[in-house]
C-alpha cells in the first residue's frame, strides 16, 4: 500500500524541533509511524510537522 499521509500541521520553526521528531521515529517505527518536519514553503517562520502510516 505504500506510505500514507495521516496529518499535518504548521508550527512555529525552533532549533530543537527536529529532536522531537527524531525521537517519535526511533519510538515509533515498529507501529508503522514515520514522522517528518519541513520548513514551509510561504512562511520561514514555520515548519510543516506530518505524520505517515507505512
Amino acid at each position: 500500500m505504500g506510505i500514507q499521509l495521516i496529518a499535518t500541521v504548521k508550527i512555529t520553526a525552533t532549533p530543537d524541533l527536529y529532536k522531537i521528531v527524531d525521537i517519535l521515529n526511533k519510538n515509533l517505527k515498529y507501529d508503522d509511524l514515520m514522522f517528518g518536519l519541513a520548513k514551509d514553503e510561504e512562511d520561514p517562520n514555520l515548519m510543516v510537522f506530518s505524520i505517515y502510516r507505512t
